[in-house]
C-alpha cells in the first residue's frame, strides 16, 4: 500500500511513517495540506492519512479539494485526528473522509491495523 501522511506534527509523521513503513507499506509525508495536494498530482497513492487541524488548509478543505481533482484511482482519504466530536466526524465524511480515527482512542499499531482495514473496504 502506497500511503501519503498529512500532518503538521513531525514526531507523529516520523512516528507513524516508521510504522507503516516497518509493516511493508510506502509511505511519503508532507508537513501541509498545501503540501499533499502537489503530492497527489505527481503520483498515485493508495491512502491518504491527514489531520483536520493544520496551518494553511483545514482537514475539511483538504478532502474537498482532493475531490475536486477527480484522482483515478481515487485514494482512500483517512482523518487521524484528535477532533473526536460528532460534528467533525459528519464534516470530514461530508467532505469526502472514508473513515475517521481518533488518536487519542488508539495506539500506533491499531491505527495501522484499522487503516489497512478503511483501505481494503
Amino acid at each position: 500500500m502506497k500511503v501519503l501522511l498529512v500532518d503538521d506534527d513531525a514526531f507523529l509523521r516520523e512516528m507513524y511513517a516508521t510504522k507503516f513503513t516497518e509493516k511493508g507499506h510506502v509511505v511519503e509525508v508532507t508537513e501541509s495540506a498545501e503540501q499533499g495536494l502537489v503530492k497527489l498530482q505527481e503520483g498515485q497513492f493508495d491512502v491518504v492519512l491527514l489531520d483536520m487541524v493544520m496551518p494553511g488548509m483545514t482537514g475539511v478543505e483538504f478532502l474537498k479539494k482532493v475531490r475536486e481533482l477527480h484522482l483515478a484511482p481515487a485514494p482512500k482519504c483517512i482523518v487521524l485526528s484528535n477532533q473526536g466530536e460528532e460534528s467533525d466526524i459528519k464534516k470530514a465524511t461530508e467532505a469526502g473522509a472514508d473513515g475517521y480515527i481518533v488518536k487519542a482512542q488508539m495506539i500506533p499499531s491499531e491505527v495501522l491495523e484499522k487503516v489497512e482495514e478503511f483501505a481494503s473496504a
